[in-house]
C-alpha cells in the first residue's frame, strides 16, 4: 500500500501507545493513528518540535517531507494535524546533486546560534576515485552510479530563506558512504551536534537472494558548527550484531534524537530488520555522556587538555574506574606549570563510578577559600592534566 505517516506517543520513551485518531481512511476504516497520507511527502517525513521561542503556536511542530526533490515543509500545532507551509515548493532548490534528499533529512532550531539548521542527504555525482578511496571503493564506484553518499549543511533565521548548502567536511578521514546523518544537538551540551550516520558498505552482501546488496551499521560523529565534523572514531558505534536480519541491506539506521530515560541513562532508537516483515525500532541505552571516553589501562596514562577558560566554582567529572583504578588531576597555567594548590600531589584520589562527581581540593587552601578554591582562577586560561589508571573519563564541565 502507499506509504503513510502514523503517530505514537510515550511519557517515558519506553512504553508507547498508538492512539486512535480517526483522521484518514485506511483499508476501509478510520480506526487508526495515521496523520499524513500524501505522497511523496510521506517518504522519509521527519518531524521535530520547534524550540524557537518566537515560533508561531500553529507551527510549533515542523516537518520535512520527501526523499527526492522537492523537499516539502509542513507545520502543526500538535504534531497530529498537519498542513504544507509553502505548497509543493522545495525548501532547498540550489546546489543539489544527483540523489539529493534520498534519505531522512534533518532539521532543528539551534538554541545557541539562534537559527534553524537543515542537514540533508546529497550525493557527489563525480565518478573519479576519491584520493582516500580504498581499492574496494575504487572498484565499487563504477558499479553503483550514485557517487559518494554524504550530507550538506544549510541554515535559516526564518525557516524560509536558506544559506547556500555546503558539503560536510570530515577532514582527513577515509572516504565512506554515509547514507543518513541522524544529527541532533546534545541536550546536555547543546553547542555540540552529535550525529549517528548509517555507514553503508554497498559491495558486501550476506545473502545472494537479497533484494539489493550492501550492509550497514551506525557510526558516531560530532561537530561544533554542523560544517566541520570530527571523525576520529572510525569504528562502528553500533554493529549489526549476531542477528543475521541486521546484516541485510540498509538496516541499522538510527532514529533522530535521544531521550534521558533515567537519572543516569540515555536511550537511542535503531531500525532493525529493514526489508524483513519483522522490521521494528529497538531501544538501546548507554550512560549519560557515554558516547566516547578517554581510557587509561591498568598500566596508566595521562591526558593534557588544550588551554581553556572556564566560569564557575566547581569541576564536575563523569567517570568510571575499576576497584584498583583511579584518577588524579592537576591544574596548570598555559605553560604547563602547576598552579599553587592544584599540583598533582595535592589532588584528591578519585575512584568509583559516577555521572556527576564534584572534585574537591582541600589541602594547601586557606580555610576561608577551601569550599570553592576554583573561584580564584575562574576566567583565567588554564590546562587540565589527568593522570589515570584503569579508568574512563566521559566528560567534564565547570559549573
Amino acid at each position: 500500500h502507499p506509504s503513510v505517516i502514523a503517530y505514537a506517543q510515550s511519557s517515558d520513551g519506553i512504553n508507547w501507545e498508538k492512539p486512535n485518531l480517526g483522521l484518514f481512511e485506511f483499508q476501509g476504516s478510520r480506526e487508526n493513528n495515521i496523520v499524513w497520507t500524501d505522497e511523496p511527502v510521506t517518504e522519509g517525513m521527519f518531524v521535530f518540535k520547534d524550540m524557537n521561542p518566537t515560533a508561531l503556536a500553529s507551527q510549533r511542530y515542523k516537518a520535512l517531507g520527501g526523499t527526492s526533490y522537492p523537499l516539502v515543509a509542513l507545520a502543526s500545532a500538535d504534531a497530529i494535524h498537519w498542513k504544507e507551509i509553502q505548497g509543493q515548493k522545495s525548501l532547498i532548490e540550489e546546489g543539489l546533486h544527483r540523489n539529493a534528499f534520498d534519505a531522512l533529512n534533518v532539521g532543528f532550531w539551534d538554541p545557541v546560534r539562534k537559527h534553524y539548521v537543515l542537514i540533508f542527504r546529497d550525493a557527489d555525482s563525480g565518478m573519479g576515485a576519491h584520493p582516500r578511496s580504498t581499492p574496494y571503493q575504487q572498484r565499487e564506484r563504477p558499479i553503483y552510479n550514485f557517487g559518494l553518499r554524504s550530507f550538506k549543511f544549510t541554515s535559516s533565521s526564518d525557516f524560509k530563506s536558506w544559506t547556500s548548502p555546503v558539503w560536510a567536511d570530515f577532514g582527513e578521514a577515509p572516504h565512506e558512504h554515509l547514507y543518513t546523518n541522524g544529527t541532533t544537538p546534545y541536550f546536555r551540551a547543546p553547542h555540540l551536534y552529535l550525529a549517528f550516520p548509517k555507514r553503508f558498505v554497498p559491495w558486501r552482501s550476506i545473502s545472494p537472494s537479497a533484494r539489493s546488496s550492501g550492509v550497514s551499521e551506525t557510526v558516531f560523529l560530532s561537530s561544533r558548527n554542523g560544517l566541520h565534523w570530527d571523525r576520529r572514531f572510525m569504528e562502528a558505534f553500533i554493529r549489526p550484531g549476531r542477528d543475521k536480519r541486521n546484516w541485510m541491506p540498509r538496516t541499522n539506521m538510527a532514529a533522530v534524537g535521544m531521550i534521558q530515560t533515567s537519572s543516569d541513562e540515555i536511550s537511542l532508537y535503531l531500525t532493525r530488520h529493514y526489508t524483513s516483515p519483522s522490521i521494528h525500532l529497538e531501544r538501546l541505552t548507554l550512560r549519560l555522556d557515554g558516547f566516547v571516553s578517554v581510557n587509561a589501562p591498568y598500566a596508566g596514562g595521562e591526558l593534557l587538555t588544550k588551554p581553556l577558560i572556564f566560569e564557575g566554582t566547581n569541576l564536575v567529572l563523569n567517570f568510571a574506574s575499576s576497584a584498583a583504578g583511579s584518577i588524579r588531576l592537576e591544574i596548570q597555567d598555559v605553560h604547563s606549570k602547576p598552579l599553587p594548590g592544584f599540583a598533582l600531589e595535592e589532588s584528591p584520589l578519585i575512584w568509583g563510578d559516577e555521572i556527576e562527581h564534584t572534585v574537591r581540593w582541600e589541602r594547601s587552601h586557606s580555610k576561608a577559600s577551601s569550599e570553592k578554591p576554583l573561584a580564584r582562577i575562574s576566567g583565567k586560561p588554564i590546562r587540565l592534566r589527568f593522570v589515570m589508571k584503569d579508568a574512563d573519563l566521559y566528560s567534564l564541565r565547570f559549573k
